[in-house]
Order: structure tokens, then sequence, then C-alpha cells
């Protein structure tokens, strides 16, 4: 798997981490624990301060993806990032500058504007408006709506499905 692939799929696991379960949002990094945990799988250093910022940096993507607040809030998990440029194996490449606590947050916030600028419309909301998970559709069409199909599409399908008939039972 590419750095890139992987990068947006760390980005949708953390957009992902608050679903509805049997009716109720679950935060999968509610609790600190879970939170250090997360980050030391995804790479990072797992300390406290990573974690929180973890959660404030998902809580603005997600209201960026939804259309609730504008990129710009972004801005404040990038506040004294730099790249730096070096020669490695012959090609050009360029080192991240960030504290190490802060450094997983960057990259996602990175890795969320390259997904925007190089196949806008692609990351968004679940279309099921019970379902509060996100997906990267890489179909070639963009027609993808739902987190899953076996989930969220299903439920759809039957819904509309239900209501068709009960409007032309009335009828």
């Amino acid at each position: 798997m590419n750095a890139d692939r992987a990068g947006e799929d760390a980005l949708l696991e953390l957009l992902n981490t608050t679903p509805v379960v049997e009716g109720t949002v679950r935060d999968a990094l509610g609790a600190p624990a879970d939170g250090r945990a997360w980050a030391r799988e995804h790479g990072g250093t797992g300390s406290g301060e990573e974690a929180a910022l973890l959660v404030a940096a998902r809580d603005a993507l997600q209201d960026v993806v939804r259309g609730r607040r504008d990129p710009e809030c972004l801005n404040e998990f990038l506040a004294g990032v730099g790249s730096v440029p070096h020669i490695a194996g012959g090609a050009l490449e360029w080192a991240l500058q960030v504290p190490d606590a802060r450094r997983l947050t960057a990259e996602l916030i990175l890795t969320w504007a390259r997904v925007e600028e190089s196949r806008p419309g692609r990351l968004k909301p679940c279309g099921n408006p019970e379902c509060r998970r996100f997906l990267l559709d890489r179909s070639k069409p963009n027609s993808a709506r739902w987190c899953s199909m076996a989930e969220c599409g299903n439920r759809m399908k039957a819904r509309r499905h239900y209501r068709r008939v009960r409007e032309a039972g009335a009828r």
C-alpha cells in the first residue's frame, strides 16, 4: 500500500471514530487511554497532548466535511508546521518539521487538504442521515453514497422501497 493510500485510510478512520452504535454515538477516542492507543496504532507518540489534538482536529474535520465550518478552522492545527526539502535516493523529498505530539494531527490535516485538492467532493458524509460515518469515494463515476452498502445502503434502499409501497397503497 502506498503512503498516500495509507494516509487516506488513517484520515477516514479518524473521521469515523464517532459512529452510531445501537442508536447511540460512540466516541472511540473519548477515553484518554483510547485516544492514546489510537494515536500509537497510527504512528503517533500516544501522548495525552497528541490524543487531545486528534480529538479537536477530528471534530473540526468532521464539521468541515459536513459543510458546517469553513476549512480555515484547520489553520490552528497547522500553526508552526514547516516542510524542509532534501534529496534521498536521488529524489526530492519533503520532511515535515513539527513537534512530535503534533505530527500525526498535522499529517492528517495535510492528507485532507491533498484529497480535497486532488479529488474534490470525494470525501463526504454517509448519505444515511442517521449515520455519522464518512466515506472516500474511490469509484470512477464518484457515485458512492453510503459508508457501507451492506449497512447504510441496504437500509436506505429498504426505506425508500417501503415508502413507495406505502404511498402506492394509499392511492
